[in-house]
C-alpha cells in the first residue's frame, strides 16, 4: 500500500520472486488499502510511511484494530527512531528504503511463521 504506483511494482516483484504463490492486492492510499482489507482476503501488509491522508502508521493501527495477529511491515525512506519504535508498538516491522529481496525476504519468513500459528 504506497501512493507511488513504481514503488508498488517493486515489492509486488520482489514479492513474485519470493513468494510465487502469493497474489499482491495493491491500493494508493489509507482508505483504499482498508476498503480492500475488508472485502477480499489479505494476510499481510506493506504500507509506505508517507502517503495522501493517514499516514503508514495509522494505516498501521487500524489494520491492527480489525486484524491483530497481520503481519505488518512499515516501509519508508524515513529511518528515524521515532517512527521504527512507533511502529514497534504497533507490532509492525520496519523496512528501510530501497527495499531489497533480502529486507523483504526476513520479514516474510517471520510473516509466514506467524500466520501458521494463527491458522491463516
Amino acid at each position: 500500500m504506497d501512493d507511488s504506483k513504481l514503488a508498488r511494482m517493486v515489492v509486488a516483484r520482489a514479492l513474485g520472486r519470493l513468494r510465487p504463490d502469493w497474489r499482491p492486492v495493491e491500493a494508493a492510499n489509507a482508505d483504499e488499502a482498508l476498503e480492500k482489507a475488508r472485502s477480499e482476503p489479505v494476510d499481510v501488509a506493506f504500507i509506505d510511511f508517507n502517503m495522501p491522508g493517514a499516514d503508514g502508521l495509522s494505516l498501521a493501527a487500524d489494520l491492527r484494530e480489525t486484524w491483530p495477529n497481520m503481519p505488518i511491515a512499515l516501509i519508508s525512506a524515513n529511518v528515524q527512531d521515532e517512527i521504527i519504535s512507533r511502529a514497534r508498538a504497533l507490532d509492525t516491522t520496519f523496512v528501510p528504503k530501497p527495499v531489497t529481496d533480502e529486507a523483504l525476504g526476513a520479514f516474510l519468513s517471520g510473516a509466514t511463521l506467524r500466520l501458521r500459528r494463527a491458522g491463516a
